[in-house]
């Protein structure tokens, strides 16, 4: 089926509408960051750069450490841009922008975010780097696409809806981390079900001078289980990126540098070295 002009938008030099990219630019390992600073955070690492183009809040690098392709991309903030990425790293690798049809060999990216959070656990201290084994999105994006959970998702989901079932107006949704990444980026490393508010004041439980209508917020997520599993940390990108990878048949892998205590009320001191860390330890296990 040919896609239409108006659903797959082509720039007139042959580049993705809103990333600026061309299907050559991408490599089949892509990290992402939120900011656009922290692309030349990550890329500076690189033994070479072959690409820098930029977009409005999307900026890539591309380039390799050793014989290892990569590429690097911010998203900005929240799974509305995550929408955007992801279906257009997705159609860079997947669709023949020529025919404008899918591709009969299908390209399986792999993606890691590197990212900041807040942790919701007390024994879940500042400076740590830990891994999502789940993405718990507590916003509307996957209320837009059709996905299948696995037998284990859907057990998760059962406990979820019963938690949270005292909010109005929120459709939570699940999906797992890939699990070859989760095994090999990573290994050893603590891990947890990162929840993914829409928002980052009221959404993620602060209050600052607008009534929160959600009262206790904190509380309700950390005291959430299911099995062994809880929710550790909170953030904006994580949840969108593993059910959009999932439902497009991508890997995708979110490290967390836990910058801040939602529930002691603090903040780093040093959140640049923390996040520094984070992106040397993917590389590291990367290459």
């Amino acid at each position: 089926m040919k896609i239409s002009e108006s659903d797959l938008i082509i720039n007139p030099d042959g580049s993705i509408y809103h990333l600026n990219l061309l299907p050559e630019d991408v490599a089949e390992t892509v990290i992402t960051v939120g900011d656009p600073d922290r692309v030349a955070e990550v890329s500076k690492y690189f033994d070479s750069i072959t690409l820098k183009k930029g977009k409005r809040e999307f900026i890539t690098h591309t380039g390799y450490i050793g014989k290892k392709r990569l590429t690097v991309i911010s998203t900005g903030i929240g799974t509305d841009n995550i929408d955007i990425v992801l279906n257009e790293l997705d159609a860079l690798v997947n669709i023949d922008f020529q025919s404008r049809t899918v591709k009969n060999k299908l390209t399986s990216l792999n993606i890691i975010r590197i990212g900041t959070s807040g942790a919701v656990q007390s024994d879940l201290p500042m400076g740590t780097i830990m891994a999502s084994s789940y993405g718990l999105g507590m916003d509307a994006l996957m209320s837009y696409y059709r996905y299948e959970l696995s037998q284990e998702e859907k057990r998760i989901m059962v406990d979820v809806a019963d938690h949270f079932n005292k909010i109005e107006g929120i459709k939570p949704y699940l999906t797992a981390a890939g699990s070859s990444l989760l095994d090999g980026v990573g290994k050893g490393l603590p891990t947890g079900i990162t929840a993914t508010a829409p928002g980052f004041y009221a959404p993620q439980g602060r209050l600052v001078r607008a009534e929160n209508a959600v009262p206790g917020f904190i509380n309700l997520i950390n005291t959430f289980r299911s099995g062994e599993l809880r929710i550790t940390n909170l953030e904006m990108e994580t949840a969108g990126i593993y059910a959009l990878a999932k439902a497009l048949g991508h890997q995708a892998l979110s490290i967390n540098a836990i910058l801040a205590s939602r529930v002691n009320f603090e903040f780093s001191k040093n959140p640049n070295e923390i996040v520094d860390r984070a992106i040397k330890l993917v590389l590291e296990r990367i290459c």
